[in-house]
């Protein structure tokens, strides 16, 4: 058996998608009903699992794995934000995540959103 935190209060929604969301994207909502990419230092709704050439899913919660840049955050709960569109740095407003994993060597987070 082996530790596993996938599928613990997953939701995933559908949005419009703005150009440049793909998966991986951290996203933001940036008019109705539509996402678009996170600049560093935004805070994000979620992250992109799927995304088409009109729509994008976008998983708000549950359990995800990010690379980081900066400072390695620590496990318990650390106040995350997009570095770029596909990583997240620690921050020190913002919102807080319960950070589970912290991979210092392939420099990944795992956090539930």
């Amino acid at each position: 058996m082996k530790v596993s935190f996938e599928g613990i209060g997953e939701q995933v929604l559908s949005f419009n998608k703005a150009s440049g969301v793909e998966k991986g994207s951290l996203v933001k909502m940036s008019a109705n009903d539509t996402v678009t990419k996170c600049a560093a230092g935004n805070n994000f709704a979620g992250v992109c699992i799927h995304a088409d050439d009109d729509f994008a899913d976008v998983k708000t919660s549950g359990y995800v794995e990010l690379g980081y840049t900066d400072t390695a955050p620590t496990v318990g709960f650390a106040k995350l934000t997009a570095s770029d569109d596909k990583k997240v740095k620690t921050a020190t407003t913002g919102r807080e995540y319960l950070v589970i994993k912290v991979d210092t060597t392939a420099a990944v987070v795992g956090f539930i959103m």
